[in-house]
């Protein structure tokens, strides 16, 4: 029997039930879609002459979760969890915040989505990290992809990012 049709173990199981609910499946790879946005981000530069990084782990990113809508289903562990929106293009305008970040880091760091309630902005950094950027400051999610959405799905308060 293969184990994905009968149950996930990848993520906990109300983080697996929203993220089915948004269209997710084990095995879902949208690499063109992924691409698209890709080349989008590539191709945008700000007036200011800022460009968008692209690394692996965005694009694969994008390939298996991009263009979904999650709607979290509790209330959350230790904070409300807002509905993600996985879509890159959210951060098109953001070159300049992602690039600062970025440097702050030492590492690239390419839009993920955003959360909709906060109109937080999603990164993903190119050793596959996720951070949310708002107007409170810069808050890291986790060191991937599944605990970074088991996070925000959850309602796990973030960590804030500190300068130095």
């Amino acid at each position: 029997m293969h184990p994905d049709r009968t149950s996930s173990t990848r993520f906990p199981v109300p983080v697996d039930a929203a993220l089915r609910a948004a269209g997710w499946q084990p095995g879902r790879w949208d690499i063109k879609q992924a691409e698209i946005w890709a080349d989008t981000l590539r191709e945008h530069t700000t007036p200011a002459g800022h460009r968008h990084s692209v690394s692996p782990a965005a694009v694969e990113a994008w390939a298996e979760f991009g263009g979904l809508t999650i709607t979290p289903g509790g209330p959350g562990r230790q904070v409300a969890p807002n509905t993600l929106h996985l879509d890159p293009l959210h951060g098109l305008h953001m070159a300049r915040t992602l690039a600062d970040l970025g440097r702050a880091l030492d590492a690239d760091v390419a839009p993920l989505g955003t959360e909709s309630d906060t109109q937080a902005l999603l990164a993903i950094d190119d050793e596959g990290r996720v951070y949310a950027l708002d107007h409170t400051g810069d808050w890291y999610l986790g060191p991937d992809i599944d605990q970074a959405l088991g996070a925000l799905v959850s309602g796990i308060e973030p960590v804030r990012l500190t300068a130095g």
